[in-house]
């Protein structure tokens, strides 16, 4: 089994922390990136205690904690007065729960450390200006074609291509990538152009009717990271990110406390994202091919799991091929452990949208018992503790 030569389509988040696993395991990798360079989305993102224990197992875990925050807290605040609510120390109470922090990280700093490790390993196992493009495979190999026109052999395939994967039609055949009706507005501000009430090491999120808005310093404490998601917004096509300007986003968060529009005021620069999904599938694999992370459950970003979860994926898979002779059966294994996981967190992110933006937040008098039931702390456990707990390297296979 260690012999074996796994091609993964994709060298964003999922298919690097894939590589890092099985190679990890004595597998032969080759990582197909469309891009010129390993690079990420400049924005934040959280990586809750499961998955820096998850990131622990890959031999990343400190590596990235140095370049980046430990969240002391997690706090709400009422989108029209600022009215605050903490809801749980995420410092030493995450720790002594979870065993792990709660940290808040940049994308591309993720990407990096993960890079560098797969490297490590084998400098030549990722493979850029390499876009996927579809795939075929007998009962002893599988294909992988390139936009280029080549094609590559290999024992088994992951798709780990994101959202819009193109190894997931060529196994399950075509659906559509479908906008959710909501927009997000992302910007990375300086901390020094803050004020000081604004610079704290903790996991903002306003809460209102129809839209949220996280911030959170990243970057060692350099950047505030920024993303406020609004309802009711149309988008007609790819691409399904574009520019905008602070008027615009001014607009859009009408009515919306001082402090948000001081942060809009403050940011560099401005983007928009169609928040997009596909539906759930009912299976991933096919024969020696199987799908990872966004690739195969894309969620809402609002559990703080979509990263995440592809690394735990990446982890169980190496775990199943490991122990598995037969790599088509170790495919499906991966499958059954982690698809019942992925499922209920794509459902629970869903089911946090009616939490953020739902119309009892209007005014403080309505909000006051909406956030008595649906924060106080059996709720926030029973939400989030099956998260947290998850362990990838330990979960029974």
């Amino acid at each position: 089994m260690s012999k074996m030569k796994v091609l993964i389509a994709g060298g964003g988040i999922g298919g690097l922390a894939t590589a890092l696993s099985l190679l990890r395991r004595g597998f032969a990798v080759e990582v197909y990136e469309q891009s010129g360079e390993m690079r990420e989305i400049g924005a934040g993102i959280q990586i809750s205690p499961n998955g820096n224990r998850a990131l622990d197992h890959l031999g990343v875990f400190d590596a990235l904690r140095e370049l980046s925050c430990d969240a002391d807290g997690k706090e709400i605040r009422l989108w029209n007065t600022g009215k605050a609510w903490t809801l749980f120390d995420l410092g030493a109470e995450a720790m002594r729960r979870y065993g792990y922090p709660y940290m808040t990280v940049y994308r591309p700093d993720l990407l990096r450390v993960l890079g560098d490790a797969v490297r490590a390993i084998d400098p030549d196992a990722i493979r850029l200006n390499a876009r996927a493009c579809g795939m075929s495979q007998t009962d002893r190999k599988v294909m992988l074609s390139l936009a280029d026109g080549r094609a590559v052999e290999g024992d088994l395939l992951v798709g780990a291509d994101g959202v819009h994967s193109l190894i997931r039609p060529a196994l399950h055949g075509h659906d559509e990538v479908e906008f959710r009706g909501m927009v997000a507005w992302r910007a990375q501000i300086p901390m020094p152009d803050l004020p000081a009430r604004l610079v704290r090491n903790k996991a903002i999120n306003w809460i209102g009717p129809g839209g949220h808005l996280v911030h959170y310093p990243i970057q060692g404490g350099r950047v505030m990271n920024f993303v406020g998601t609004l309802e009711g917004a149309s988008w007609s096509d790819t691409p399904w990110t574009r520019p905008g300007t602070r008027d615009e986003c001014h607009a859009a968060f009408t009515g919306w406390h001082d402090d948000v529009h001081l942060m809009i005021e403050r940011a560099p620069a401005l983007s928009q994202w169609a928040l997009c999904g596909r539906p759930l599938l009912p299976r991933w694999t096919v024969g020696r091919a199987t799908l990872l992370g966004d690739a195969c459950h894309v969620t809402l970003p609002f559990l703080g799991q979509g990263a995440v979860s592809s690394i735990e994926d990446a982890i169980v898979l190496g775990r199943c091929l490991q122990r598995d002779a037969d790599p088509c059966a170790a495919l499906r294994r991966y499958e059954a452990v982690r698809k019942p996981h992925t499922d209920r967190m794509v459902r629970g992110s869903a089911e946090n949208t009616a939490r953020f933006h739902n119309p009892a937040l209007a005014t403080v008098e309505t909000a006051q018992p909406f956030i008595d039931r649906e924060w106080q702390a059996k709720a926030i456990s029973d939400r989030y503790d099956w998260l947290f707990n998850y362990d990838a390297e330990h979960v029974e296979i």
